[in-house]
């Protein structure tokens, strides 16, 4: 359909900032060879979205490193292809130069390109929810209610814990939106919690950024969606399959044991023949399983070497692991070293970090430690 896509890179950064101290939300790298941005960008070009903005404020080296031209994803074209947007390109954006708060403060920054994107419809989508999920037929749905927003929610049974990160949502029987929450400390029970990814018509979106500007509007459900209940046809898209919101360091390790746990998991998000998930392409030589070594239930990319035993983990390109070492329950980036005769357990370590000879590193499934990037330990 006749859409174009908006990605916020940097929106969530302060949710997980033992990963995000020298790269993006969108960059983290997730199962053994993408980054989280892959999902959102796959979901659009999986659905014939060509042209994609990228929203970034700072730390986007590895972002564009890990983008390029867009080739990867079909994205290097002479018109649209995919951009990242540089921070506050308006004057009015944010003149503190202070980290996003909001989505609508981000794209307040962005105004410019947003007028001049030619397709009728925009898909918004942040980066830190995993989900493969079919674009067109949000599309559809949203052009057959004649919707002006469409935000897709999936129903998840809230706890006390869970509920003060999420915005819920209250529809009728027509999936017509009632009411937001965007604080609900005391709310337990099946809710409608946004996925935040949302479809929007194009001037509908043009004019509620300018009236944003006018007003000094910074919150999107809020003072946008809360104030037009009654006034816009706004719908919910119930997303019924597999789909996870990594808002602490403990959720991105949860989700990604959750992997090597449940098949069926797997199969959602990268089973899918229609519907793949595209990543930057290395020429990595095939990882090196010596003699003794022994792996069970773990992920392992391309270009590690395998002296030691491995299980029940996930390791990115090009990890070393030595003899004698026992490394699980544990997630290893890339270049990590981890020498002879180590025990790791419950670890996750940041890229090129090296542990040395006879080192011992336990933590838990609820607390796993963090070895930050270029650490030796």
């Amino acid at each position: 359909m006749n859409a174009a896509g908006i990605i916020f890179s940097n929106l969530h950064d302060n949710n997980i900032t033992e990963l995000t101290r020298q790269r993006t939300m969108a960059s983290i790298p997730f199962a053994c060879r993408y980054r989280l941005i892959d999902f959102a960008l796959s979901n659009m070009v999986n659905s014939g979205i060509t042209n994609i903005n990228v929203i970034a404020h700072y730390n986007y080296h590895s972002l564009m490193d890990h983008i390029g031209t867009g080739k990867d994803w079909d994205l290097a074209r002479r018109t649209g292809g995919i951009k990242i947007l540089p921070p506050y390109i308006t004057a009015y954006a944010n003149v503190t130069n202070s980290l996003y708060n909001t989505r609508l403060e981000a794209l307040k920054s962005v105004i410019h390109s947003i007028r001049h994107i030619r397709e009728d419809l925009v898909v918004l989508s942040d980066c830190d929810v995993i989900c493969n999920i079919d674009i067109d037929k949000l599309l559809k749905y949203h052009t057959d209610a004649n919707a002006d927003i469409t935000m897709v929610v999936k129903s998840v049974d809230l706890d006390t814990n869970m509920s003060d990160c999420r915005v819920i949502l209250e529809s009728d029987e027509n999936c017509q939106i009632t009411d937001v929450y965007k604080e609900t400390p005391n709310m337990k029970g099946k809710k409608d919690a946004c996925l935040y990814i949302w479809v929007i018509n194009k001037d509908l979106l043009i004019s509620t950024v300018n009236d944003a500007i006018a007003h000094d509007y910074t919150s999107f459900s809020h003072d946008i969606i809360a104030k037009n209940i009654g006034k816009l046809n706004m719908q919910v898209y119930h997303y019924t399959d597999y789909s996870a919101t990594i808002s602490s360091f403990n959720d991105y390790f949860a989700t990604s044991m959750q992997l090597l746990e449940n098949g069926d998991t797997r199969e959602s998000l990268f089973g899918i023949s229609d519907r793949p998930v595209f990543t930057k392409v290395r020429n990595s030589p095939p990882t090196k399983y010596a003699n003794g070594s022994c792996v069970s239930n773990s992920l392992i990319a391309d270009g590690c070497i395998i002296e030691g035993e491995v299980d029940n983990c996930i390791l990115f390109r090009g990890v070393k692991i030595g003899r004698g070492a026992v490394v699980k329950n544990s997630i290893l980036f890339q270049d990590t070293v981890v020498s002879n005769n180590v025990y790791l357990n419950c670890v996750v370590t940041d890229k090129n970090a090296v542990i040395r000879d006879g080192r011992v590193l336990s933590g838990h499934e609820t607390m796993p430690i963090y070895v930050e990037k270029g650490r030796m330990i």
